[in-house]
């Protein structure tokens, strides 16, 4: 993996020691501190996961969510730890139905699952980890309480939703708009977070001096103590304003986070080029990376070359494909059967690279595993053309999930909604993004993480605890009968997709990116250009960027924008009017503006890493 001889924005790391790469600087110092004082991969990633739960708040917290891939390399395994919080018990389609909606709102109270973050970094910690929990929270105890510089985006996150937190979320106005709101660059600091995390390590520390009782007792202060009272009772009382503009009750219960446990499952792979690719189940989208592959692989990328009309192109009719099967067919294989493995078959793909044309598709065409028939929900069938001999060439009929369920608002809904919460317009009141962290050390261990969720613009701080809950249930269907329907104790389709390759049986490869249902298209491009055009980490990382939303999104309103592809201006005015040309959307984007990709790999003896320069906040430290 040979450093470049062109220019990079960052050096592609190498040493022996330790690789440490992350969406914020801080997070992956802390990470870096840990290996240095001993620690492995694992419990850098715990400290590097809790410190960005304190220092991009926009993007994820305590109240979120984090599917976790790694390689334990004393077990000799590739595990997966789920990280996703179930829907509530009382969170049924009755409920909803009740209530006058089709979709789940994307902010407030009605959206929130079991907070699953803290349970899975435990988990991550007693199982694969060495050292105690104090050892791991100082970090972010720390800067919590000892304040941090403010990020620009998240200032701007700030000022953003600074009109709702004053008229509707008081308790979030408390922690955020003391003096105003933080300038970009001022010392931040939330005490009462803080005040949380030094009252659970107390929790873990009475509990003795065994390292794996701290770690339980810490579980039980979060999901059974003083923390899940603190939820439940605030959530007992409150009626919190979200996007539907009106005040909503939530659904979550004391009962629901007692009820939880962390759980560890094996990966779902896929071979591609020598490589074995790693990823969550279809609770989340990373499968969605591995049908990608599927399709690709009966495809001469090398010859297409990097960054061309014919690369991108492909690349961009596959993710239609992919992502459509995502739509119809992904859940939670807990309370449905997922056709995962025909789904990935050699057969399936065959049949479905035939509908990659030269020109962009405006369908959507969801394929028939096994002669299945796909349902879709209505949400995701508006703006598209659905012409029969497409949906005969999908392998199977098209059937709408029924009658107006799914539905979205009207756009004048939305707004009028968006009115009613201060004059925010919908996006600025829209999910947040996401963080993510990779680790290598010296013992041959190697993990990768996607924290996200209780973003401080989806709902209100709970009073006493200094985070707010997630939002992941907006990633339910409230039509009946589909593998992404809402149930009480079903994890909603997350986003969230970490990514690991083993090559030969050892751990090469561990990557991945903020960006929603961008995720698994911009680390698809680094990933492929790693593989098929010999780019070294940081050059992959570097390269002009892409992705398309012609597919319904996963965030509240569930919108879609068929033959939609936006690009990085970098890849240049020729490529830009052949896509154009061939019937694509072409949205140029600024040319540093989209994806945060980082990633750590192991190869013929040493370590390596790489960061993402857009945003700049994410880095990657090692030796």
């Amino acid at each position: 993996m040979p450093a470049s001889p062109s220019f990079t924005t960052r050096p592609q790391l190498a040493g022996t020691f330790g690789m440490v790469a992350s969406t914020h600087w801080l997070a992956s110092a802390a990470g870096l501190a840990v290996l240095e004082k001993g620690g492995n991969a694992f419990d850098a990633a715990v400290a590097a996961g809790f410190v960005l739960q304190v220092v991009e708040p926009h993007l994820n917290g305590p109240g979120g969510e984090v599917p976790v891939i790694g390689f334990d390399a004393a077990r000799g395994e590739v595990f997966v730890l789920d990280g996703q919080g179930p829907a509530p018990a009382a969170a049924t389609l009755a409920a909803f139905g009740a209530l006058g909606l089709d979709l789940v709102p994307g902010t407030g109270l009605l959206a929130a699952c079991v907070p699953a973050a803290f349970g899975t970094w435990m988990l991550l910690l007693q199982r694969h980890g060495t050292m105690r929990l104090g050892e791991v929270l100082e970090y972010a105890i720390g800067y919590a309480r000892a304040g941090y510089p403010m990020l620009a985006a998240t200032s701007a996150a700030i000022e953003a939703v600074a009109p709702t937190f004053r008229q509707y979320w008081p308790t979030s106005a408390e922690i955020y708009l003391q003096g105003g709101g933080p300038a970009p660059g001022s010392r931040f600091a939330n005490y009462v977070l803080a005040d949380a995390y030094a009252r659970i390590l107390a929790a873990a520390q009475a509990a003795g001096s065994d390292r794996d009782a701290q770690i339980e007792a810490a579980r039980r202060a979060f999901y059974e103590g003083f923390v899940a009272e603190a939820i439940a009772d605030y959530l007992h009382r409150a009626e919190v304003m979200d996007v539907t503009g009106r005040p909503q009750r939530g659904l979550l219960g004391g009962g629901d986070l007692a009820a939880w446990r962390p759980s560890a499952e094996p990966p779902v792979s896929f071979g591609y080029r020598g490589l074995t690719v790693c990823k969550t189940g279809p609770w989340g989208q990373g499968p969605v990376f591995l049908q990608q592959l599927a399709l690709l692989d009966g495809f001469d990328l090398a010859a297409m070359g990097p960054g061309s009309a014919d690369f991108i192109h492909t690349l961009t009719e596959c993710a239609k494909l992919a992502f459509a099967d995502r739509e119809a067919w992904y859940g939670d294989p807990r309370g449905t059967d997922i056709p995962m493995a025909e789904l990935l078959s050699p057969q399936y793909s065959e049949q479905r690279r035939q509908l990659v044309g030269p020109g962009a598709s405006g369908d959507l065409i969801p394929g028939s595993p096994g002669g299945a028939e796909p349902r879709l929900p209505g949400y995701a069938l508006a703006g598209y053309a659905l012409p029969g001999s497409a949906l005969a060439g999908s392998g199977g009929r098209l059937a709408s999930g029924g009658g107006g369920a799914g539905e979205p608002l009207a756009g004048s809904q939305v707004r009028a909604a968006s009115q009613m919460l201060a004059g925010l317009s919908a996006p600025e009141l829209g999910p947040g993004d996401t963080c993510h962290l990779d680790v290598a050390d010296r013992f041959g261990n190697v993990v990768s993480a996607t924290p996200s969720g209780g973003w401080l613009q989806s709902s209100p701080v709970i009073p006493g605890l200094g985070f707010c809950l997630g939002t992941r249930a907006q990633m339910f269907s409230l039509t009946p009968g589909l593998a992404s329907t809402l149930a009480p104790g079903r994890r909603p389709r997350t986003t969230l997709s970490p990514s690991l390759a083993l090559r030969d049986g050892a751990p090469y490869l561990a990557f991945g990116t903020p960006g929603g249902d961008q995720q698994d298209q911009w680390s698809l491009a680094f990933f492929l250009n790693h593989v098929h055009f010999g780019m070294n980490l940081q050059e992959a990382i570097d390269a002009p960027a892409f992705h398309t939303d012609h597919f319904p999104s996963s965030f509240y309103p569930r919108a879609s924008a068929p033959r939609s592809l936006a690009v990085e201006s970098r890849v240049g005015e020729p490529v830009i009017a052949e896509l154009r040309r061939r019937g694509h959307e072409v949205d140029v984007r600024p040319p540093w503006s989209l994806g945060r990709v980082s990633a750590v790999a192991r190869s013929d003896g040493f370590l390596y890493a790489g960061a993402n320069a857009r945003g700049m906040q994410g880095y990657a430290v090692g030796r």
